[in-house]
């Protein structure tokens, strides 16, 4: 049974009304995450709808039917439309701002100079305004104003794309969105700080992360490294590789799959039963970690040939049974087959008509007890702009209906 004295998920923010003043993923992705946790978030999209709508259909994306970029960063919101170069959309904004808790931005410095959607435009109409602003590569320096996407700032400078890479291969390429949303999450969290505050000062403040930031933070361990100056080994190919208990392995059925043991000495002689292969803990190649590492071509070898004697299934079920830390290298299309997902509420269930698919990725964290608000399917360009426009008195609105 609920305790009644615990928060429940759903309405943990309900109250809150957030302006999603943003483009494209990490914006809107950040106000996806408090529309899930009950706050009412407010869409405003330029006429012609926010460009992140027709993401799905550029040059190389997968193809469908339905919009499926916007089911997880344009779900649960209401839309209105507002020309912000204009008078009455300025003075639709202004009115929106002053009744709101929380903007959301990320438009480049350009764009929030153009059209005065500073903290220092926005903080004098509502003193209790959380405000936050992603940028690329921050609000100072001397690229603070570069434009650039999470394929960028994110993944490019990071120094990730060129460190993923396998010795003497082209660098790596990101996928859609790949740094768009865990810098959501950090803006997200920048937010929660904010309101945080308010709740003991009474006053907004403003708020930011950035892309840049996020893809260091990502790849801090390495950074710090060199920061720290230390003395980098070359990355090798697979088969010059001295630990061979923490790479992958191919079995008979095509399915790649990571092994990680990082205690090897306690670990090896449950390896090597869950292989069926005891011979291995008595062989002196093999019997302390330093001859592992002496012998790795010999023992890659071994484990290359014997993983091909059976699939993936098979070898999944032995690794499981003696607790070895190892994981499918999982191809798309078995996400759907996931059941650990499902059953965890990474695949959260929406309808399948609104939605055009059974789930959808939900947010990745939870608070209180109970689910999260109802996943609503992403509102049409301005579905909303009637009913806002006459719940702030301006010319254009259209009441709501009551509720039957």
């Amino acid at each position: 049974m609920t305790d009644p004295a615990t928060p429940q998920t759903a309405s943990l923010l309900a109250g809150l009304t957030v302006l999603d003043v943003g483009s494209y993923i990490a914006g809107p992705a950040a106000t996806t995450m408090m529309a899930d946790f009950g706050a009412r978030v407010i869409k405003i999209e330029p006429p012609g709808g926010d460009p992140l709508r027709r993401l799905h259909l550029s040059p190389g994306m997968p193809q469908a039917d339905v919009d499926y970029v916007y089911a997880v960063d344009g779900r649960s919101k209401e839309s209105i439309v507002l020309d912000l170069e204009g008078i009455e959309g300025r003075r639709a904004l202004e009115a929106l701002v002053a009744r709101a808790d929380v903007f959301v931005t990320n438009y480049p410095h350009r764009v929030v100079e153009k059209l005065r959607l500073r903290y220092e435009d926005l903080a004098p109409l509502n003193d209790r305004l959380v405000y936050g602003w992603m940028t690329a590569y921050g609000e100072t320096g001397p690229e603070a104003g570069r434009p650039g996407f999470d394929v960028l700032a994110y993944w490019a400078r990071s120094g990730l794309m060129d460190i993923l890479r396998e010795p003497g291969a082209p660098p790596v390429a990101s996928m859609p969105g790949q740094g768009d949303h865990p810098t959501a999450v950090a803006m997200f969290g920048a937010v929660m700080l904010g309101l945080f505050a308010r709740e003991r000062t009474g006053k907004g403040m403003r708020v930011g992360t950035s892309l840049h930031a996020n893809g260091l933070w990502s790849n801090s361990i390495l950074a710090q490294a060199v920061l720290c100056q230390a003395r980098f080994q070359p990355r090798l190919p697979r088969r010059e590789r001295k630990n061979v208990l923490s790479t992958t392995y191919r079995a008979r059925d095509e399915r790649w799959f990571q092994i990680t043991l990082l205690n090897p000495d306690a670990e090896w002689p449950r390896f090597v039963e869950a292989i069926e292969r005891p011979e291995l803990a008595g062989d002196p190649r093999f019997v302390s970690r330093a001859a592992r590492f002496d012998h790795a071509a010999a023992l890659l070898e071994i484990l290359d040939a014997h993983f091909l004697t059976q699939d993936w299934a098979y070898w999944a079920a032995r690794f499981h049974a003696q607790r070895l830390p190892v994981a499918a290298i999982e191809q798309l299309g078995d996400l759907p087959g996931d059941t650990q997902a499902l059953a965890s509420g990474i695949f959260r269930p929406v309808d399948r008509a609104a939605f055009g698919a059974l789930y959808v990725i939900d947010s990745p964290l939870w608070a209180g007890e109970g689910p999260k608000a109802p996943a609503r399917p992403p509102p049409a360009i301005g579905a909303d702009t009637a009913e806002i426009l006459a719940e702030l008195g301006l010319p254009g609105g259209t009441a709501r209906p009551p509720a039957a």
